[in-house]
């Protein structure tokens, strides 16, 4: 592991110093005396953080000059706010409560143009922010005296990675076996083998590498498919990492292939995530939904150990369902992870038992979109969709269930307004219908109840605002031509009217929600 680990370290300071993949391969083999395998695996999981650190500088540079893009605005309205006040001689509180406003933003401007220049200067001089191996908060920690050198020292040489290969049997470095009803594992040391010669380019050829061996725990879920792995002698890709107690974790890593198509002429299975669940909607062929087959429950656990209530189903007859996991809003990371796995196995195994595919929202929360408000900041920081979808994409190929992502936009807005109470369900069963429409490739239109509650928003607004006092006709012409731009672009744009008043801010969402629901 020691070995490994420092030619994995090797290996990424050469390739970003422009060496050749077969001379990192040799010159590896040479240095740290590893088999070829072992330091062609180096090679490549050193190649995969150089792509990774690349992908992550162009992302970083993007986000982060919109966020700068968007923080420049709010600066200039800020200023503006300010002028007009100072102008009109405002109270002294409200221009200082201006004026920190101002400053802060200024701030904000200030630190996203340095970040953006250094992000910058990596890219012009072809270089990458630097790479900690061991991981840089573990190595923050140490600097910060709360986590000790022996820990980081462990942490730098506690990781071993060898790809399978079918032509050796499954894989020919890191081996598991079957014996006497259970598992085995067995580890070559190369770096001890002996050598036996060379072969015709004049390469030596090693001989009796020593393996270490001992008895290998899995699952019971896992041992099925382990065990017709290993005996069809298929590749697999292990990777050993030992813990500060010795214990040594396996990780074994098969190729299922690719997943199968989703056949979308019976319907699918539309799936709304949320930050405490997912809404369900059973979807027909013909885009409505379907109720329940007789006796259909979704396969969760009673009891996860913990409490009762960890997951909370609510199944609507008519073809909807929503799965609350309160939890996951404030669980550990582990724990978390955990109760998302079992999610996703409720979702895929009520797909296996209706036989139809998923569909999904392509939802990202990067961090451009953390500039808005507090409230949101905080969801989309705690939002763990990510890790949902990507849980429910692998869940499904395993077991064999198609899916399809589609994108979000607006479906929570045209479920709730369109669906919600035609069904009587909640807003995220009605968004897992839009899904699975969406999915199956038909297209939302507006309904005469919707143009008919735009009508009656207008109305309600222009009554509300009419008899404001103090504020004479002028108020009431500025709301009938910000009314009448909202009609024109309402089919078309997000409705976004720049005039807006706290007076009538409830019926100023509704329009908006509207607008986004007509585009």
């Amino acid at each position: 592991m020691r070995l490994f680990c420092a030619c994995e370290r090797w290996a990424f300071n050469r390739l970003m110093e422009g060496v050749s993949r077969n001379e990192v391969k040799r010159r590896g083999h040479e240095l740290f005396g590893l088999n070829s395998r072992y330091a062609d695996d180096a090679r490549v999981r050193a190649q995969a953080v150089l792509a990774s650190q690349e992908s992550f500088l162009e992302r970083e540079i993007e986000e982060t000059e919109r966020k700068l893009s968007r923080a420049r605005k709010l600066l200039r309205s800020s200023e503006r706010k300010l002028a007009r006040a100072e102008s009109r001689g405002a109270l002294p509180g409200e221009i200082e409560k201006l004026r920190l406003a101002v400053k802060g933003r200024g701030m904000r401007v200030a630190a996203l143009e340095r970040k953006l220049r250094g992000l910058l200067a990596y890219r012009e001089k072809g270089t990458l922010p630097s790479v900690v191996f061991g991981g840089k908060r573990l190595w923050k920690r140490v600097c910060k005296g709360r986590a000790s050198a022996g820990e980081w020292r462990a942490a730098r040489k506690s990781a071993l990675f060898s790809r399978g290969d079918e032509t050796k049997g499954g894989n020919p470095n890191i081996r598991v076996s079957l014996a006497d009803g259970g598992f085995r594992l067995s580890v070559n040391i190369s770096h001890l083998s002996e050598q036996a010669g060379t072969d015709r380019l004049g390469r030596p050829v090693m001989r009796r590498a020593p393996r270490v061996e001992g008895r290998l725990w899995l699952p019971a879920k896992h041992r099925d498919l382990v065990r017709l792995w290993v005996v069809a002698g298929l590749p697999y890709s292990a990777e050993l990492r030992r813990t500060l107690d010795g214990r040594l974790l396996v990780r074994l890593s098969f190729d299922l292939g690719e997943s199968p198509a989703p056949d979308l002429s019976r319907g699918c299975l539309g799936v709304d995530c949320n930050p405490d669940g997912v809404g369900l909607c059973n979807v027909g062929p013909s885009g409505h939904p379907e109720p329940w087959p007789d006796g259909f429950e979704i396969p969760v656990p009673e009891g996860l150990g913990k409490y009762a209530g960890e997951f909370q189903v609510v199944i609507h007859r008519n073809g909807f369902a929503y799965v609350r996991v309160p939890e996951l809003a404030y669980a550990s990371r582990r724990r978390r992870d955990y109760l998302l796995g079992v999610l996703a196995r409720a979702v895929v195994d009520a797909a296996l038992r209706l036989g139809k595919p998923l569909a999904l929202e392509d939802l990202e929360f990067g961090k451009d979109r953390l500039d808005t408000d507090r409230r949101f900041n905080r969801m989309a920081s705690n939002f763990p969709y990510a890790r949902m979808a990507e849980l429910l994409c692998r869940r499904a190929a395993k077991e064999r269930v198609g899916f399809k992502v589609v994108p979000p936009r607006h479906t929570s807005t045209i479920g709730f307004w369109k669906y919600a109470d035609r069904h009587a369900v909640p807003v995220h069963c009605a968004a897992a219908l839009v899904v699975g429409r969406r999915a199956m490739g038909f297209r939302e239109r507006v309904t005469r109840d919707l143009r008919a509650r735009v009508a009656l928003a207008k109305q309600d607004l222009t009554q509300k605002v009419s008899p404001l006092p103090g504020e004479g006709q002028g108020m009431t012409r500025g709301v009938g031509a910000a009314l009448e731009r909202l009609e024109r672009t309402l089919p078309l744009h997000n409705g976004l009217c720049p005039w807006r008043q706290k007076a009538f801010g409830s019926v100023w969402r509704d329009l908006r929600l509207l607008a986004l629901a007509l585009r």
